[in-house]
């Protein structure tokens, strides 16, 4: 399988597609694994045509190392698409294909979606996120995308995307796909040697308690409550806990009934950050 790389291939061989199909876009940033595999593999049951893309976007980094260590494997990638369905469209551009000569983002308003959590932590992150979405979107066309929840704030800020700048195309939310001892796929995993990544399963046990102590316990009790977890660990360095309502992102100060809640995590495993989160109710 060899990827396409350059847009004109790409709307070249797009326009040799049965006209009357559904079209399913899958972006990823490389390193594919199994969470990966599961958006594609729903792709496939929901369209006649799929097109996944690969592209390490920079301008949704805020830390230039983070963006020289994130990991390139594009034949294994390859690889992995063709043993799920060989006739899969991908799409691998250079940086240049995308931005020509200026490598910037657009300013979008999120609604304050964007403030929050990874918003506040990552700077101009969903600036980044947004401009690379909206262009694989207005060149593709998907009739679906489709984003797993484990980004669920991007997930959020990409369906207020397609709204503000009406983009048709449906965001199809994908479930969490995660190791056997609990920890979401990541492809930034790969970065953990195997005695943390093992132990890095207590990011998702500790969410597993606060979804079982949300029935009785505050928000503010229990954001203490994960902050003691990892001040007990040092291995761990917790960056942010929050528990939020899921249609605006906004933390909770008080529980109110007819609205369902998150709780969103972020920590540091030696230098490698890890995100999570789990619906509460």
């Amino acid at each position: 399988m060899l990827p396409v790389k350059t847009k004109k291939e790409l709307l070249s061989h797009l326009k040799k597609l049965s006209p009357h199909g559904n079209l399913g876009l899958v972006p990823t940033m490389g390193a594919l694994h199994q969470g990966h595999a599961s958006l594609i593999k729903k792709a496939i049951s929901e369209n006649e045509h799929v097109v996944v893309t690969i592209f390490v976007n920079p301008t949704q980094f805020d830390n230039s190392e983070d963006l020289k260590k994130y990991p390139s494997t594009l034949s294994k990638d390859l690889e992995l698409v063709n043993n799920i369905a060989p006739k899969i469209t991908v799409f691998a551009p250079s940086i240049q294909e995308i931005y020509d000569d200026t490598v910037v983002s657009k300013t979008y308003d999120f609604h304050g979606l964007d403030k929050v959590m990874e918003g506040e932590f990552r700077d101009d992150h969903f600036n980044g996120v947004g401009t690379i979405v909206e262009t694989l979107l207005r060149l593709i066309k998907p009739t679906k995308a489709y984003f797993g929840e484990k980004d669920f704030q991007q997930l959020r800020i990409i369906q207020k995307l397609t709204e503000i700048e009406k983009i048709p195309v449906e965001i199809v939310p994908c479930p969490i796909v995660r190791e056997p001892h609990g920890l979401a796929m990541s492809s930034r995993n790969e970065r953990l040697d195997a005695p943390l990544r093992l132990k890095a399963s207590l990011i998702y046990s500790t969410l597993k308690t606060a979804k079982e102590k949300f029935g009785t316990e505050s928000a503010s009790s229990l954001r203490e409550w994960v902050s003691e977890v990892f001040q007990s660990d040092n291995d761990f360095k917790l960056e942010y806990f929050d528990i939020t309502d899921v249609e605006t992102l906004t933390p909770i100060q008080r529980k109110q009934e007819n609205i369902k809640y998150r709780a969103f995590i972020a920590v540091y495993a030696a230098e490698v950050r890890l995100i999570d989160n789990i619906a509460l109710n």
